[in-house]
């Protein structure tokens, strides 16, 4: 006979009580049917990334830690911006203010923490924000749109994200501290100053030991008052002065509280059937913020709920680290001066490197690095386990590669690591996890190991770390993957230089080269098309295409051939012609005496051996026959291809022929990652190969099935569904959306079902099919974008565009002698 399931609910949706559900369906798939009650009105995201987010270096569906497939799939009743009202322990109900109510046999409580606002005048002005989730996120973004001058009130850690992810934005910033230097939490005072040095060094205005007295504004924020008098102006003040637990809720409900809800080792509150995990749980007089310390929570919990356990959350030293772009920060354990301790110091002034290790006793309690990072780790372990250092004292400071006398092998280092030792300290994942995840899943593959441990799926800080742990446990059966960046000249993958790009509005090659601090002072000739088609992308309108950023092929407008001649192919919108276009490029075939003359598979006619000195003749005589470039060299649209459908078929259902020429006058002109070719088939039958396509139209009695991701060359693959829609101009809106989505989040050279693979073909879906609004949005840019594409290159170069191209460099013929 089958258990029944228990009624498991979960008052909050936050990273804690997320992790500690993965948790329990491992252990305990089928033991609850589980309710949860989310304040916010979204599902679960990963908070720590938030600032990558406000710096444009990331979006909201990069950070989502659990999609609505994963609630559907584990059968999780998720009520959305649903904040709790009541417990009532006694009859074992939750109700939230909406009068939503849900009974429990098992309850977490997971409410988080709350911002602390400054109680100074004019704290409830518009335009005063805290950084705690995604809606102070879009409000800050909302003020950088606006411009002007945002005052940051806190110089720890998400005050100084927060700052670094405006300045990102364009807004000029000021960061106000109390204390004397910042982040005196995390880093002593030598290491708080080369952190303000350096982001002074970014523009950004640190004023330490200010103390804010008021802000100013009739509605919204005018202004920022200090203490002394001095008055800063600003349009946007967001509050990162610390965090509460937010515990009111339990309190009301009876249970006891301290700082924050109190439990035992267990994570079990004064009532047994009620847990708490996350921010708001005090647990043997401590509170936690840091993420590490809350998923040991999440694990322990999960334990206890799916059955009798010996688990008990431990205290533990956490590491700390700030997520700005190119700032590296490292702080573990006690640094402050007591007695009995000892500091070893190193100081490299011209690297701007900074490490102290602190001692007591011979062993480590405490280390602070900038600069130089690369053995916080290593200090940490010391650290945990209690090492004695005595042997290793004079050598200490240099780090682990130094010991024995020499640079020690990579490898090596990491396999002396202990099975708990931090490796993704964004998902607090350790050694041991990913070594068991390797070799009990048969993973072999970086994005296996993210997938299945989350280890460095988030700031990817921890990515070499996860490879050299890899190489260890699979040997051979491991190739780690290429590099990084997108080319020999940066480190910058093509997703961060795609992001970038659009947060610093970087609006030309050498802006990007400088600002992205490339190592080659003109780029290469891998990275200059990739920028170029970026910049493209990104700014229509504004960005001038760089021909000499484009391989041959685009740069002439036509396919050289292996013997220096080139092939060209007019454009036949959905494979049709008509006697008077057959009859020019038959005229142009003689007049020019071009050998070969072949029917293409995508249904255009391709003249083959044309002599470069010929294309714009070849070109004048085609464009006065009606006809444009078909684009066959182009990396965008190539062709529609089309099957007869109702206006001759006795099986067509739709006018695939009529529907074919409309997506292609939409779509020609348009530049993407790589290739697009489609096909509308008038009927299941097929008959246009529209499901091999990169964008395939099948229609049916009832509307027209959308298709995309397929491929028929190298790679042999189907296409997936994206939806059924009603009407043509449905279709044309869906098609124009999509390929806008894979215009703008697409690397350069990567083919639709590439893109569509590595983002998620249900993510595609939600955005350009379910979503009626961004569907909306993305179409209207496409359309936008279309006003300067739509421009047909060869008429450009008979009118004299880039003549140079077409030029000879000198006129070599010998005159004969007289």
């Amino acid at each position: 006979m089958t258990q029944e399931k228990q009624r498991l609910v979960i008052v909050g949706n936050g990273m804690a009580p997320g992790r500690m559900l993965e948790e329990l369906f491992a252990l305990a798939p089928d033991a609850y049917d589980v309710t949860i009650f989310n304040a916010e009105p979204r599902v679960n995201y990963d908070r720590i990334m938030l600032s990558p987010v406000l710096s444009g270096e990331k979006s909201f569906e990069d950070i989502v830690i659990h999609d609505d497939a994963w609630y559907a799939d584990h059968g999780i009743t998720l009520h959305r911006g649903a904040k709790v009202a009541k417990i009532d322990r006694t009859a074992k109900i939750v109700t939230s203010v909406g009068g939503i109510s849900a009974p429990y046999d098992k309850l977490v409580i997971a409410t988080g923490s709350s911002p602390f606002i400054i109680p100074v005048p004019g704290h409830d002005l518009q335009g005063v924000l805290a950084y705690r989730d995604l809606d102070d996120v879009d409000g800050m973004l909302g003020a950088c749109a606006k411009g002007g001058r945002a005052v940051v009130i806190g110089g720890g850690l998400l005050g100084l994200e927060a700052a670094a992810g405006l300045k990102a934005q364009g807004m000029e910033v000021t960061v106000l501290h109390l204390m004397p230097t910042l982040m005196e939490r995390q880093l002593d005072a030598a290491a708080g100053y080369l952190l303000q040095r350096e982001l002074e060094s970014r523009g950004i205005d640190v004023r330490c030991g200010a103390n804010t007295k008021a802000i100013h504004g009739d509605t919204c924020v005018e202004a920022v008052e200090l203490e002394d008098g001095t008055m800063i102006d600003a349009s946007l003040v967001v509050m990162a002065v610390g965090i509460r637990p937010s515990a009111d809720l339990a309190k009301e409900a009876g249970l006891e509280v301290g700082r924050g809800i109190v439990t035992d080792a267990a994570l079990r509150t004064s009532d047994p059937d009620v847990f708490s995990v996350g921010e708001c749980t005090e647990v043997d007089g401590r509170v936690y913020g840091l993420v590490a310390p809350l998923y040991t929570m999440a694990k322990v919990a999960a334990e206890h709920l799916s059955g009798p356990s010996e688990a008990a959350f431990k205290h533990a030293e956490t590491p700390t680290k700030l997520k700005v772009t190119g700032i590296n920060l490292y702080s573990v354990g006690e640094f402050g001066d007591s007695e009995g301790t000892e500091d070893v110091v190193l100081r490299d002034a011209m690297r701007g490197t900074y490490k102290r290790v602190i001692l007591k006793d011979n062993k480590v309690i405490g280390a602070v690095l900038y600069g130089d990072v690369a053995d916080g780790m290593w200090y940490n372990e010391m650290l945990k386990s209690g090492e004695d250092v005595s042997d290793i004292r004079d050598t200490l400071i240099f780090g682990q590669a130094f010991q024995g006398g020499g640079g020690a092998d990579p490898l090596a280092i990491v396999a002396n690591l202990a099975d708990d030792a931090e490796i993704c300290g964004c998902n607090g994942i350790c050694k041991g996890d990913i070594v068991n995840a390797i070799t009990e899943k048969g993973l072999t593959s970086l994005d296996g190991v993210r997938a299945h441990t989350k280890a460095s799926a988030s700031c990817g800080t921890c990515t070499g770390l996860v490879e050299d742990l890899m190489t260890l446990t699979l040997g051979d059966d491991f190739a780690a993957g290429a590099p990084a960046g997108m080319c020999g000249c940066t480190t910058h993958s093509h997703g961060d230089v795609r992001r970038l790009i659009k947060a610093k509005e970087l609006k030309s090659i050498p802006e990007v080269i400088q600002e992205l601090e490339w190592s080659t002072p003109e780029g290469c000739a891998k990275c200059r098309p990739a920028l170029n088609y970026y910049l493209i992308c990104d700014w229509p309108g504004e960005y001038v295409d760089d021909m000499q950023s484009r391989f041959i092929n685009e740069r002439v407008h036509a396919n050289i051939q292996k013997d220096g001649t080139y092939s060209v192919v007019p454009r036949m919108f959905g494979g049709l012609t008509t006697p008077d276009e057959l009859r020019a490029i038959a005229d142009v075939a003689d007049k020019y005496e071009i050998p070969t003359v072949k029917v293409t598979g995508g249904q255009r006619i391709d003249l083959l051996g044309v002599k470069k000195e010929d294309l714009i003749p070849v070109w004048d005589d085609l464009n006065k026959a009606g006809m444009i470039s078909g684009a066959a060299y182009a990396k965008g649209l190539r062709t529609v291809k089309t099957c007869v459908g109702t206006d001759w078929c006795r099986f067509g259902t739709q006018d695939s022929t009529g529907l074919g020429v409309k997506l292609e006058k939409f779509l020609w002109g348009s530049w993407s990652p790589a290739k697009l070719k489609l096909a509308v088939s008038g009927c299941p039958r097929n008959c246009a190969e529209s499901t091999c396509k990169d964008i395939g139209i099948v229609c049916v009695d009832s509307g027209y099935e959308i298709l995309y991701g397929g491929a028929a060359g190298l790679h042999i693959q189907g296409t997936t569904m994206l939806g059924k829609v009603p009407t043509e101009q449905d279709v044309l809106e869906t098609v124009g959306a999509l390929t806008q989505y894979y215009r703008e989040t697409g690397f350069y050279l990567e083919r639709i079902y590439k893109w569509a693979d590595r983002i998620g073909y249900d993510h595609v879906k939600s955005v350009v099919f379910d979503d009626l609004e961004q569907r909306a949005a993305y179409y209207e840019r496409f359309v936008f974008s279309q006003k300067f594409a739509q421009i047909d290159p060869w008429a450009e170069r008979v009118a004299g565009a880039e003549a140079h191209e077409f030029a000879p460099l000198a006129d070599l013929t010998l005159e004969a002698a007289q």
